[in-house]
């Protein structure tokens, strides 16, 4: 996915394939996934209803956010396709503004609220828990040594969202088997690691996954990641991540 050819900052929230899947859920039907290029790009906003919603799908009826803007430069909105539905014969329906506990929902908040580790405050503002999937990878093993063998997560989509650097209560997607556990993502600095690290801890699990595609399930976050100064400190610390990880889960 590229959304600009040299900005890798913005993250999203959601990728495609999981869109798909949420969409499912909601009973929708029918998808299309219109390619964003360069000649989708220069059609105007009449261009888009005539074009493709009326001539090509033939569209009824309209659902659209209060804010939303559509077609070249974003010209086209909602006041625009007010006057466009008695041109064309579509019925149109506004979806009015989101407020969950006296916020405003909008992607920038959600992933405002992940990059700060917020998990609570972005669940309730996605209808949903975050999550993404990933494949299973061999590592260096150190969390069974600490009494807390963990699975490597290895994302696939460079440009999907990872929350704050800290341990997580999650629930993680293996197969049809649905267990609990700690997620920890961050540079391990005990053994002086470098680069992000994404591990999980499963509760009451002890088959050999690697390789495998497994989705993890944010529910709360339990802490940020600390600067330990030896291996025992974490494992007697790790030991009371479990405890409240454990009753987050109940």
């Amino acid at each position: 996915m590229v959304l600009q050819p040299d900005d890798n900052d913005l993250k999203l929230i959601t990728t495609m394939v999981e869109r798909e899947e949420l969409l499912r859920s909601f009973g929708i039907d029918h998808l299309i996934i219109q390619p964003f290029d360069n000649e989708f790009y220069r059609i105007s906003a009449t261009e888009f209803v005539r074009d493709q919603l009326m001539q090509k799908i033939g569209m009824k009826t309209l659902v659209i956010g209060y804010d939303h803007h559509f077609g070249r430069n974003r010209e086209g909105s909602y006041k625009d396709l007010e006057e466009m539905a008695p041109v064309y014969g579509f019925r149109l329906e506004e979806i009015n503004e989101q407020v969950i506990n006296h916020i405003a929902v909008s992607s920038t908040k959600v992933r405002k609220a992940l990059l700060e580790g917020d998990i609570d405050s972005a669940n309730q503002l996605l209808g949903h828990r975050f999550s993404f999937r990933g494949k299973v990878v061999m590592g260096d093993k150190i969390g069974r040594t600490l009494g807390f063998p963990t699975a490597n997560i290895e994302i696939p989509e460079a440009y999907k969202l990872v929350p704050a650097e800290g341990i997580y209560a999650v629930q993680i997607r293996i197969g049809q088997q649905l267990k609990k556990g700690m997620l920890y993502i961050g540079t391990r600095p005990v053994v002086n690691g470098k680069s992000l690290r994404i591990e999980v801890n499963i509760f009451e699990f002890d088959q050999e996954i690697y390789n495998q595609e497994i989705q993890v399930m944010f529910v709360s976050r339990i802490r940020g990641d600390l600067p330990f100064t030896d291996i025992n400190a974490l494992k007697e610390k790790m030991k009371e991540d479990k405890v409240i990880a454990t009753k987050l889960l109940s």
